[in-house]
């Protein structure tokens, strides 16, 4: 089996004609196995994903709160249990496009993200009733008559918003797209999953261009979802 290390940065890929390396392969037929062979694998995979989660919270330890940054190694800890449980499940999708090591890196980086976004939002409302409209005219120095169409625009927008979607169109696409919150803590504050998320963001968006075309408005202005 491999020895834990993962790359310190970057891709490290492998030519796909040549499948996966030897170290890989070692990885996967361990965690593919049955009995003590397969626990060692396991428990190596994990100390492997806490010190990926821990390098990747300590990359982000200066934009997240203190009371977050205080519990970054349960963070890190919480996140690798979790990667490990979606690397087992989707071991057999696994190709050798890269290295073991750092596909799974990715796995760990992925949930601890999303584990700090989750604390960092934890308590903090989402401030629906009193969103800041004007954020979505856009940032950048607007001549006089740009920006009284662009006003003109969100205010159209904001009215579909209120008349042409369902409440919870309009919860949805007010915390993603007004507000800004991250996906999967809207998810998370819905007891939602990520997909059925975006597809009510995706439905809302639908109608909310078909009543602006209906009022004679092109689009909404352009901001996604993360």
């Amino acid at each position: 089996m491999g020895n834990g290390e993962a790359p310190e940065a970057g891709p490290d890929t492998i030519p796909s004609s040549r499948g996966p390396d030897p170290e890989s392969v070692a990885w996967t037929t361990d965690l593919a196995a049955d009995g003590p062979e397969r626990d060692r694998a396991v428990a190596a995979l994990h100390d492997l994903l806490v010190r990926a989660a821990r390098r990747e919270g300590e990359r982000r330890r200066g934009s997240i709160p203190d009371a977050v940054a205080a519990d970054l190694d349960d963070l890190a800890r919480q996140a690798a249990d979790d990667a490990v449980v979606a690397i087992l499940r989707k071991l057999p999708t696994y190709r050798g496009q890269s290295r073991f090591t750092t596909w799974a890196w990715k796995f760990a980086v992925y949930e601890i993200s999303v584990a700090l976004r989750r604390e960092t939002w934890r308590g903090r409302p989402i401030a629906l009733a009193e969103s800041d409209w004007d954020r979505l005219v856009d940032g950048r120095p607007l001549d006089p008559v740009d920006e009284a169409e662009a006003r003109e625009l969100v205010a159209a927008v904001r009215t579909s918003v209120a008349e042409a979607m369902t409440p919870h169109q309009r919860d949805v696409f007010v915390a993603l797209i007004v507000e800004q919150v991250p996906i999967d803590v809207v998810a998370d504050r819905l007891g939602s999953t990520r997909n059925a998320t975006y597809k009510t963001l995706h439905d809302a968006r639908a109608r909310l261009r078909a009543d602006l075309a209906a009022r004679g408005w092109p689009a909404e202005p352009a901001r996604g979802g993360r």
